[in-house]
């Protein structure tokens, strides 16, 4: 069923072409079509299991690491497609922040600048001011300015997974994925990152997988529903919400099932 990928109130920055995928033998993914718009940020919602975060590990490649695994399809970033590339150059232009917060066990300040050190990008710049700006970014150096030598763990849950965002910006990603990145934080840490996600679409593309529909309906410019390895709709996030055109997509919002 490769239909999905309606909305485009703006250019393209990311596009997923008839994207198959299979751990083994197993097909977890069928003919997945979607375009993901530039500085927007594209929710994905579905039960658990519907394919929604292995999708999201293949726009950076990080399924890759697995044994065993086939991606069938083209996924293209400014109409170049990303498998074709060098995977640490695409995965410094698509930057992601995982589900628990993953801080390194070094400072605040270590954490920040390990990606930029690492992508040489440290040459005639001032480490103290990428980790600055990062932490502005991610709406943490207030609360961190006083401590960037202390250790990453010392911060409060939510801090580091704002942390990890500032990590991924660090090296100025076009893209930021992110898989449930609130799904173990308190409502005050959530709020938070919502609020970050926000402003933060307008510096880089964002797309988001959520169990939470009430976030998808805050944060996202457009939501894709999935289903049982397939995208069964993809449209503006009110229209996904108000006035759905799959009845599996209409059963799942009211809760019917999932």
């Amino acid at each position: 069923m490769p239909e999905p990928t309606k909305p485009q109130t703006a250019p393209v920055k990311m596009r997923a072409k008839n994207v198959n995928f299979y751990y083994g033998s197993f097909q977890a993914l069928y003919d997945i079509n979607l375009d993901f718009a530039t500085n927007k940020v594209t929710a994905m919602i579905g039960p658990s299991g519907c394919g929604k975060s292995t999708f999201l590990r293949n726009l950076n490649r990080i399924n890759e690491t697995l044994r065993d695994t086939r991606l069938e399809g083209e996924i293209t970033l400014d109409d170049e497609n990303i498998l074709d590339q060098d995977v640490t150059a695409v995965r410094r232009r698509i930057g992601m922040v995982f589900q628990r917060p993953n801080p390194f066990p070094k400072s605040i300040f270590e954490n920040i600048i390990y990606g930029p050190k690492i992508n040489g990008m440290l040459k005639g710049k001032n480490a103290a001011e990428i980790v600055e700006t990062s932490l502005r970014r991610a709406a943490l150096w207030e609360e961190t300015k006083d401590k960037l030598n202390e250790s990453a763990y010392a911060l409060s849950g939510g801090q580091q997974q704002r942390l990890c965002i500032a990590r991924a910006l660090a090296v100025n990603p076009e893209v930021l994925l992110l898989d449930e990145p609130c799904s173990a934080l308190d409502p005050i840490a959530t709020s938070k990152i919502e609020d970050l996600l926000i402003t933060l679409k307008h510096q880089c593309t964002i797309v988001i997988v959520t169990h939470n529909m009430q976030q998808a309906a805050r944060v996202a410019d457009t939501t894709g529903f999935f289903l049982l390895g397939k995208l069964i709709e993809h449209d503006k996030t009110e229209v996904i919400f108000k006035n759905p055109s799959r009845k599996e997509t209409e059963d799942y919002i009211t809760g019917r099932f999932g």
